[in-house]
């Protein structure tokens, strides 16, 4: 990571190795990951990063590195808009590869080539490597999960909730990423990784053009089908980092402080300990750590 952060790149044979190893254990894994917190383990949880490679390194230096007792699950859109992807996926990558079971990866709008080639992953990754380094992230991308259950209590994934009522876990678990390697335009894959909450009931159009908003009375009623507490999701910037939305069962967490340079706005995490699996906290800024349970 020192490396990285004094603006030097790795060997290319290396950066091969990495993102190959890193694709055939995605291959292994699930649409839906299932993520239970062994004793004395704790989990946490990260929005967006965006590229804003200093502040990774701030998530881990305060707190607490990935390992064995402290496992750590990133919710999507790494790359883009900051100008350090690569190296936040790299490093993302070697955790992957060196502990699998403690380095979750899940997919977010951002890991896909249409937004790739927009917003500046594809550029930054030729620039900083070449055209196959960029490929093979690509196809790591398309293999990278798309949700993860935590405890079997709390839905984990990018966006959010779908413009059916009648969606389970099971058809989530159920999609085949590994033939639809892009998301489109419609369809659960699709929705999982745009859809955003909204505070009336009901559902509405999306202020992003792709995707649809999702009320309170939709999470209830995806959650209590389901048998969860709530949804964990990122996706949005927040000024505090993280909101907590429709009657709790709904929290929304972004680690990109001060996102496209927009001053104030902070970073949060969402931590999950063994010692109380039912209790899941927002922190706002790991030096902070104002935080609030949204379970007592």
């Amino acid at each position: 990571m020192q490396r990285f952060k004094d603006g030097k790149k790795i060997a290319l044979k290396y950066v091969y190795q990495i993102i190959v190893a890193v694709k055939e254990i995605l291959t292994t894994e699930a649409t839906m990951t299932d993520h239970r917190l062994a004793e004395d383990e704790q989990l946490t949880i990260c929005g967006d990063t965006h590229g804003q490679y200093f502040d990774l390194c701030h998530i881990f230096e305060t707190n607490g590195f990935p390992s064995t007792e402290h496992a750590y699950l990133f919710n999507g859109d790494f790359v883009d808009r900051g100008s350090w992807s690569t190296e936040i996926a790299l490093v993302l990558y070697c955790y992957k590869w060196l502990m699998p079971n403690h380095m979750v990866i899940s997919r977010g709008n951002h890991e896909t080539q249409d937004m790739n080639k927009v917003y500046g992953f594809e550029g930054e990754c030729k620039a900083k490597y070449n055209e196959r380094v960029y490929r093979l992230f690509s196809e790591s991308f398309s293999l990278l999960p798309l949700a993860c259950l935590v405890h079997g209590e709390y839905l984990v994934l990018h966006g959010g909730l779908f413009s059916r009522d009648d969606v389970t876990l099971d058809d989530l678990r159920n999609i085949n990423r590994h033939r639809k390697k892009q998301p489109g335009h419609e369809g659960l894959m699709m929705e999982m990784l745009w859809t955003d909450p909204q505070p009336q009931p009901g559902r509405g159009p999306s202020k992003r053009g792709v995707g649809l908003q999702f009320g309170p009375d939709i999470t209830a009623r995806f959650c209590d089908k389901n048998g969860l507490r709530g949804i964990i999701r990122s996706h949005e910037v927040r000024m505090d980092g993280y909101e907590v939305e429709h009657d709790g069962r709904c929290i929304t967490v972004f680690s990109a402080p001060n996102y496209c340079d927009s001053q104030g706005t902070k970073q949060s995490l969402c931590r999950h300990a063994s010692s109380s699996p039912s209790n899941c906290i927002a922190s706002s800024r790991a030096d902070e750590y104002f935080s609030r349970a949204t379970s007592q």
